[in-house]
């Protein structure tokens, strides 16, 4: 898989701008124009401005600064960045297609489980992908056999590898390089470095059997814990995140208790004025970010109107979020019958509200806490077929204010510009990082 970064796409790129060994595109035309790679390179770069650090570096002008484009980088532009940025840029759409399809392989292969039916279709489809790779770029002409390295043949071999070795991410070079990385510190002698070697090697493998064993991972940790965060705030009754300065001074305005009663109305099933009356005794505060703790897929999300930006921030504020929806909404004599559904919008408030005596609105009389977020809905275009499942979304324009419970907030996004100036949501939590709500009378 590694090569795949490293070989196979830095070669399709350079077929793409006609620097492949000084072949030209033959009877086809799939070469992109400078101008064109040009805009592609610098819609790249950019584009690190409106994806949170969460989903990785920041990739470079892939034009301009190639050498500096690491593995990662272009694992990360292959699987989010090019479907995007590459949409409706060629002459003839197979050659987009073609690179879609490798995509939609390289998922299936990175995915933390893979079933037999999966492996079966990784095998197929590399098939089909290189016999279709041979009909465009080498076009079975002898004169152009440095188009077929031997990393195109290995792409037939994937299947067979996970069937025997399990998913990719089990032995690929990452985590090795990683590790390799790791034993630097252990290297005190220049005469003696593999001896050197060993024995950091021995002693961390017998410390880390001692924090398993007796259960002392932290008393025997080298690296310091983590501290909460100054002025940070958590919540009992939300063990899932916590809040995060800045917090505003101020108090509400009356729009925004109005959009508050609203949501809670709704939520307790009560009239307006009953929750109007429990909103003058409650305590509401706002807050800048909130960090989900249950999960490394939603990190840090702050709010887009408190707080100061830095100049070199990368956005955290679009976030992908679900709710439940009444499909019999329209039909005032049919029943209520919800479904969860999935949207993705702007985070542009966080509330803290607390109510010291609910009673006159709740049968509990305890005292009740709600974190709140309000979302700006990006209301989305109809998905493009070529981009099925991918989960790459195009943004129509901006919708409602929803007001939902922050634990209904699953994860950030990223944006993405095209040359077009659409914007394109990227989500990288997939299915199967999500819940699944199978209905009040169900288990």
């Amino acid at each position: 898989m590694h090569l795949i970064w490293e070989n196979l796409v830095k070669n399709l790129t350079l077929l793409w701008t006609g620097e492949f060994k000084g072949l030209d595109s033959g009877k086809e035309e799939y070469e992109l124009g400078k101008a064109v790679w040009e805009g592609i390179a610098s819609k790249t770069s950019i584009a690190g401005d409106t994806i949170p650090s969460a989903y990785g570096s920041r990739v470079p002008n892939i034009a301009k600064d190639r050498p500096n484009v690491s593995a990662e980088m272009w694992s990360f532009w292959t699987l989010y960045l090019g479907p995007v940025l590459l949409r409706r840029r060629f002459k003839h759409v197979k050659y987009y297609r073609h690179f879609i399809q490798l995509v939609r392989l390289l998922n299936i292969c990175m995915q933390f489980e893979i079933t037999d039916d999966e492996i079966e279709e990784v095998r197929t489809g590399f098939i089909a992908w290189v016999r279709t790779y041979e009909d465009i770029y080498f076009q079975n002409d002898v004169e152009r056999m440095s188009t077929c390295p031997l990393t195109i043949h290995a792409l037939l071999h994937i299947a067979q590898g996970i069937k025997f070795c399990g998913p990719v991410w089990c032995y690929w070079a990452f985590p090795m390089e990683r590790y390799c990385g790791s034993l630097q510190p252990g290297i005190r002698s220049r005469r003696f470095p593999w001896a050197s070697i060993d024995r950091y090697v021995i002693e961390t493998a017998q410390l880390t059997q001692i924090k398993t064993v007796y259960n002392v991972a932290r008393e025997l940790s080298l690296i310091a814990a983590p501290t909460d965060t100054p002025g940070s705030f958590k919540d009992p009754l939300y063990p899932s995140c916590i809040l995060l300065p800045p917090k505003s001074p101020a108090t509400p305005t009356k729009n925004q208790i109005a959009t508050i009663a609203a949501a809670l109305a709704t939520r307790w099933g009560a009239n307006m004025a009953d929750v109007n009356t429990a909103l003058k005794e409650a305590v509401i505060q706002e807050w800048g970010k909130v960090r989900r703790t249950d999960s490394e897929e939603g990190d840090t999300m702050r709010s887009c109107s408190l707080g100061v930006i830095a100049e070199d921030s990368r956005d955290a504020t679009y976030v992908r979020y679900e709710m439940l929806v009444d499909l019999n909404a329209r039909y005032k004599n049919r029943p209520e019958k919800f479904e969860l559904q999935t949207f993705y919008g702007q985070l542009t408030h966080i509330y803290w509200v607390n109510f010291p005596d609910p009673g006159a609105v709740l049968d509990d009389d305890e005292p009740a806490t709600y974190i709140l977020a309000a979302i700006r809905n990006c209301v989305l275009k109809a998905d493009d077929p070529e981009l099925a499942g991918l989960d790459v979304h195009f943004i129509a324009r901006t919708g409602t204010l929803d007001l939902i419970d922050i634990t209904s907030v699953q994860s950030l996004v990223g944006r993405v510009q095209d040359i077009s100036s659409d914007w394109a949501i990227i989500d990288r939590s997939g299915a199967l990082a999500r819940g699944e709500w199978k209905g009040e009378d169900e288990d």
